[in-house]
């Protein structure tokens, strides 16, 4: 079962809609069924901070999915020099909640560095195991 696929996402507001669907269509292929809504909410928030605020125009943003037994991981990889914090949003504010919603709904989130420029942005997610009906 262990699966990894990445896809090239252009600079571009639509890519956030097609790199959810890459993540969910790599889960289908896996065999997952497990927090699927909260891996594609935090799909779209990882995405729509990397094509903001981390892909300088021109470049292009990279998603990975990796699936084994035990857990999912979604990297997002931009070329931008920034490291993303959570930030705790005011109330009243409109956004700033992405990486708060990333952090809160999956069990590990995390920036790393990458060989050349830029980052890649990750959240994990624990599956739990399918098991096999009784015969």
């Amino acid at each position: 079962m262990p699966i990894s696929r990445e896809r090239l996402f252009e600079r571009r507001r639509a890519s956030v809609a097609a790199a959810r669907a890459f993540v969910v269509e790599v889960l289908r292929a896996a065999g997952v069924e497990d927090r699927v809504e909260d891996v594609r909410l935090c799909t779209s928030e990882l995405a729509t901070n990397a094509l903001r605020h981390g892909s300088p125009p021109g470049r292009n943003v990279l998603v990975r999915a990796e699936v084994d037994e035990m857990r999912l991981r979604i990297e997002v990889h931009d070329a931008g020099a920034g490291r993303p914090g959570v930030r705790i949003p005011d109330d009243e504010a409109a956004d700033g909640r992405g990486l708060f919603l990333v952090a809160h709904l999956s069990d590990d989130w995390g920036v790393s560095s990458r060989t050349g420029v830029g980052k890649a942005v990750w959240a994990e997610f624990k599956l739990v195991p399918s098991t096999p009906p009784p015969y």
